[in-house]
């Protein structure tokens, strides 16, 4: 079955802090995110900013995943913050929320980045996305101190059509 996309507004913040929970593979690890308060930067407070941007996919009217970007800093692209739970994954749920990401996102950004495990199939996700490795970018993971790396995409700049464009409340009679 293929998810359903919706946007992720700042009412629903709930679901930002709750991804991030898979998002750092705290799932994996058996921690819990009040056990890293430097991670509150990537869902606290989201969508009270005009440069927070997300959506969240329902599958079986269950929630799948969220994926969500924040302008931490004027002179750095938004960072992407993606989580799928373990039982919604491989399904192309995080391809399907990233392709209409990016979308969305152009309209606002020139690129977005995103730090990720540097392993083979963690890159070769993203890659396949249009990341791009980010030389001598590694670092350390809060969570349990493996290797990351950080990758830039740079976005689309194609206008967002969306089925309201055009529409004129002053005839909605004719």
């Amino acid at each position: 079955m293929k998810p359903t996309l919706y946007f992720l507004r700042s009412s629903e913040q709930k679901i930002a802090t709750d991804m991030l929970h898979y998002a750092y593979r705290l799932d994996e690890t058996g921690k819990k995110i009040q056990d890293f308060p430097e991670l509150e930067i990537y869902s606290r407070f989201y969508g009270l900013s005009s440069k927070d941007l997300g959506l969240y996919a329902l599958n079986e009217h269950k929630i799948a995943g969220a994926a969500w970007i924040r302008l931490l800093k004027e002179d750095e692209p938004p960072v992407l913050t993606i989580g799928v739970k373990p039982e919604f994954r491989g399904m192309g749920i995080g391809s399907a929320m990233l392709e209409q990401l990016f979308l969305e996102a152009g309209a606002l950004f020139e690129r977005m980045s995103v730090s990720v495990l540097n392993s083979e199939k963690s890159i070769s996700f993203f890659k396949k996305h249009g990341f791009a490795e980010v030389e001598n970018s590694f670092g350390k993971s809060p969570i349990d101190g493996l290797e990351v790396i950080t990758m830039v995409k740079e976005l689309p700049k194609e206008r967002v059509v969306r089925p309201t464009d055009g529409y004129d409340p002053r005839k909605w009679m004719d």
